[in-house]
């Protein structure tokens, strides 16, 4: 993809794709599978190691994964995060030898300013169902209950845009938002299936540390 060349054009490049996210899913839409994604960034340039990883849906195993080191070319500015990110995603999913069904961000979709967060570029990109979940919340939103599976609505601007979801009891919540071809309900239902035992999901949690080690071994 092409990085914006400045902020106004990254925001308008956002805007005029915002329309084309889809909030609902393929027909007869269960996937087997579902990739995480994760970026990690080195503190002393502008080096960013980008992992992927698709688990089994039901069982959290991983089945495949694939890694690409690059730069991130585009200015640290909030809500454009995906400018950084996307570039080095990209290229790390064209690294899986098996299609995904299903990516999951590690970070917001239409929970974003401009509705179009980073899982929501990804979906439009890659055409593939998307959805976001992310560790700190965009808008406001009222404690769910603390048993697992509770959920209350994230609002921005007097539009629910998420949903906050307590993935383990008396954990904090985390906060998912559709991408891309796929509504809200079934996001928040992948997210605790693939969060059977710790607050972020599977596919997070093992592309984070995927990225991280992956950063580490370039460096040395």
């Amino acid at each position: 993809m092409k990085v914006p060349s400045s902020v106004e054009e990254a925001v308008a490049l956002q805007v005029a794709l915002a329309p084309s996210v889809v909030t609902t899913p393929p027909p007869d839409f269960a996937p087997r599978t579902a990739t995480g994604l994760d970026v990690a960034y080195a503190t002393d340039s502008p080096l960013v190691a980008a992992a992927v990883v698709t688990v089994e849906v039901a069982t959290g195993e991983v089945l495949e994964s694939a890694t690409a080191v690059g730069e991130a070319g585009f200015p640290y500015v909030p809500g454009l995060f995906a400018f950084r990110e996307l570039p080095t995603l990209l290229e790390a999913l064209g690294g899986l030898s098996v299609a995904p069904e299903l990516l999951v961000a590690d970070g917001h979709g239409l929970c974003h300013p401009r509705r179009f967060g980073l899982a929501c570029h990804l979906g439009v990109e890659t055409g593939l169902p998307t959805f976001g979940v992310a560790k700190t919340p965009i808008g406001e939103y009222e404690a769910p209950a603390d048993t697992r599976g509770a959920r209350t609505p994230l609002v921005d601007g007097g539009e629910e845009v998420g949903a906050a979801v307590r993935t383990q009891p008396r954990v904090k919540p985390v906060f998912v938002s559709v991408g891309h071809r796929i509504d809200l309900d079934t996001a928040c239902a992948l997210s605790l299936t693939l969060a059977p035992r710790f607050r972020l999901p599977e596919t997070t949690r093992q592309a984070d540390h995927l990225s991280r080690r992956t950063l580490r071994n370039h460096a040395a």
